[in-house]
Parts: C-alpha cells; sequence; structure tokens
C-alpha cells in the first residue's frame, strides 16, 4: 500500500469515523481504524463499535493498493499533531507496520490485519427515501435530547420514526417526557413504516448534517433491522433496536383547562434562574398561572426554593385562558425543552397539577413536548 493525501483532509476523515470507534470491546480490533486504498475509491477509513459503522473517503493519490487496521487513538493524535501539508502513508507487501512522512516528520506504527476487521455491513435491498438535511437536523433536534440513556428499557434509548403519507414522524421518550415533531417528506412513502433509530446514532448522524448541503439518501434493509445514511463522502449504519415502541398517543392529553401564552427568551431566562436553587431543592420548579382580574394582568410566576439556603420568584406577563393552576416540573426538563424551540413564543397546556404539562411552540402546529408533573406541596 502507497497512497498521499493532505493532513487536513485525513485529519478530517478522522474525526469522522472516530465517533464510531469502540471505546470498550472484548474485540480489540474495534478500537482500529480501517485503512483500505483503492484505485477506484481512493483512501476510505472505517470504525464500527458493531452498533454504528462509519465510512469516509478521503481525497488521495494512490500507488499501490492495500489495507490495514491501526489503533484509532495513536493514528489519529498522531496525524493532528502534523503540519499542513502531505502525508505519505506506505505499507510493504505482506507486512503489518504502517509507515508515515510528512515533512520532516516519520513515524511507523503497528497495525493488525484487515482480514480480522469485522465484515463491513451492506444495505443495498429494502426501502429507500431522500431528505433534505436541514430539516432531518432541525427534526431530530427537537426530540433526540428526550429518549432515554438507560438500558432498563432499551425501546426507549431510540427514537420512533415513523414514515408514511403524511411525512416523518419522530417520537422520544424517557418515561418523564415526550417529545414528538412532525416533518413532511418530498416524496411521501405509499406504506406505512416505523421503525425505532438508537438515539446515539441520530446525535452523530446529526453532526454529519450541520456541513452537509445535498439531500441525503436513507435506505433500511429489508428485514428492518439496518439503516443507512448515504451523505457526500461519508456513510454511517446504524443497527436497529427490535421492540415495540410505546404507544405514546395515548399520553398526550385530548384538552386543557388552562392554556398560557408567554414570550420564549422571557421563560427560558426564567426557568434558568429558577434551576439555581432548583439545584438544592430536588430540581423541582413551581408554575403558578394566574388569569387576568379586575386590577390585575395575567402572568405566570416561576419558583424555587432550596431548604436552608433561600428562595426565588420570577414574574412573567403572560395570555391565560381558562382557570387559575399549579404545576411544578423538573428543571431540567423544562430548560432542555425551551431551549430548543426557536419561534418567539411557547404556549403551556395544563389540567391540574398531576397532570402532564404540554409545551407548543406558537405558530408551530408540528411539535409538541409533554412533561410529567413533580408532586410538590404547594
Amino acid at each position: 500500500m502507497k497512497v498521499s493525501c493532505i493532513q487536513d483532509n485525513l485529519s478530517k476523515g478522522l474525526a469522522i469515523v472516530g465517533r464510531a470507534v469502540a471505546t470498550r470491546s472484548n474485540i480489540p480490533i474495534t478500537q482500529n481504524i480501517l485503512i483500505t486504498v483503492t484505485k477506484s475509491s481512493g483512501l476510505t477509513l472505517a470504525a464500527t463499535n458493531l452498533e454504528i459503522t462509519m465510512t469516509c473517503n478521503v481525497g488521495a493519490e494512490v500507488e499501490e493498493e492495500g489495507s490495514i487496521t491501526v489503533p484509532a487513538r495513536l493514528f489519529t493524535e498522531f496525524v493532528n499533531s502534523l503540519p499542513s501539508d502531505t502525508i505519505s502513508i506506505s505499507l510493504p507487501v505482506d507486512g503489518r507496520t504502517v509507515e508515515l512522512k510528512c515533512a520532516r516528520y516519520n513515524a511507523r506504527i503497528n497495525g493488525m490485519d484487515a482480514k480480522d476487521f469485522p465484515k463491513m455491513p451492506a444495505v443495498n435491498d429494502g426501502l429507500s427515501i431522500k431528505m433534505e438535511p436541514d430539516a432531518l437536523h432541525l427534526a431530530i433536534s427537537k426530540v433526540v435530547f428526550a429518549a432515554a440513556t438507560e438500558d432498563t428499557r432499551p425501546v426507549l434509548t431510540g427514537v420512533q420514526a415513523e414514515f408514511g403519507e403524511a411525512g416523518l414522524t419522530l417520537a422520544a421518550a424517557d418515561g418523564f417526557r415526550l417529545a414528538v415533531n412532525k416533518m413532511a417528506l418530498s416524496e411521501p412513502l405509499a406504506e406505512e413504516l416505523a421503525l425505532i433509530i438508537p438515539a446515539k446514532s441520530l446525535i452523530e448522524l446529526n453532526r454529519l448534517l450541520v456541513d452537509q448541503e445535498e439531500a441525503i439518501d436513507i435506505t433500511i434493509n429489508s428485514n428492518h433491522s439496518q439503516i443507512l445514511f448515504s451523505l457526500k463522502g461519508v456513510q454511517m449504519v446504524s443497527q436497529l433496536i427490535q421492540g415495540a415502541f410505546p404507544n405514546y398517543n395515548q399520553l398526550i392529553p385530548q384538552s386543557c383547562n388552562t392554556k398560557a401564552v408567554v414570550v420564549l427568551a422571557d421563560f427560558l431566562r426564567a426557568t434558568k434562574s429558577a434551576s439555581i436553587f432548583a439545584r438544592d431543592g430536588s430540581g423541582i420548579v413551581r408554575l403558578q398561572v394566574v388569569p387576568k382580574a379586575e386590577g390585575a394582568d395575567a402572568k405566570i410566576m416561576i419558583s424555587a426554593q432550596a431548604e436552608e439556603l433561600g428562595d426565588n420568584v420570577s414574574e412573567l406577563d403572560a395570555e391565560v385562558e381558562g382557570e387559575e393552576a399549579k404545576i411544578a416540573f423538573n428543571s431540567k426538563y423544562l430548560s432542555d425543552v425551551l431551549a430548543i424551540v426557536s419561534q418567539k413564543k411557547v404556549v403551556l397546556e395544563t389540567t391540574g397539577s398531576s397532570s402532564p404539562g404540554v409545551i407548543k411552540p406558537v405558530g408551530d402546529d408540528n411539535y409538541m413536548h409533554i412533561v410529567m408533573p413533580m408532586f410538590v406541596q404547594w
């Protein structure tokens, strides 16, 4: 193997596939990066943790074809330390020691045979979909943070993706909150399809979508066990989570007794202020919605208290419909949803202190967030 490429390009490629390198594994070679050099494809980097597989093409001049796996951390750190110049990579025939040269820097890195690297999954059958990167990036951002991070219920560590004629619906829940976002597809599907994509995979995909301009191709294999995301120069294959996602529609309140519209920036600022005190008070933020009365405007009062430390109260102007209401939320859950909304105003809907609260952006009927209340003494 003999190939040369620009240091910046190789460094960027390593940063992309490095996200899929196994950090802890019983299979040592999954902590390596696979380097494959061919005349047809140039230099290709690949990494896998057996759940996510990432490949990236790097522009290069190929003299001799070949392949090898090298320790991901060592190889990446050395390449990142090099000057912005041309890097020459060579591997003797039947050898396992890679030689790197860049300007006056040289290194020899011991690798492992490419034949021992896990076979790269091929997802070339099944259903194919095209999606605009900006719209998908926004949709993922609105729901992925609500997925569970603990594996006690594996299906909740993923995001339910429902494809169909109406478009794509993404839903995530962790038992305490639920985020649902609907978006149109440029080419709606004639058949209904629901699958669970690991939240970790969507987080990695979202990093890639930031720099993506062209539409991305999504392929789901015929037995619905893997999904392939094809971007410019990068491919990511993810295993899908098998199981039944909860019927989240049953959690969405169909009516409310109180509806309050408030300026998003004010709501978020007051929530962050309250969360300072909530840190030492079980993370509890109290909301009191007060309708307009004679001589007094409608408002929302946001408060938190910490035993022996103190408390705080903020008052926000609001447009209130319905009766007075009191409800308490976990400060993190409330801050998380307010931080991803882009509209200027949000509406808070509640039925009572023991019922879920619903937060929706004003002017956007495609997104809603449900937060379970915390039970407190008022």
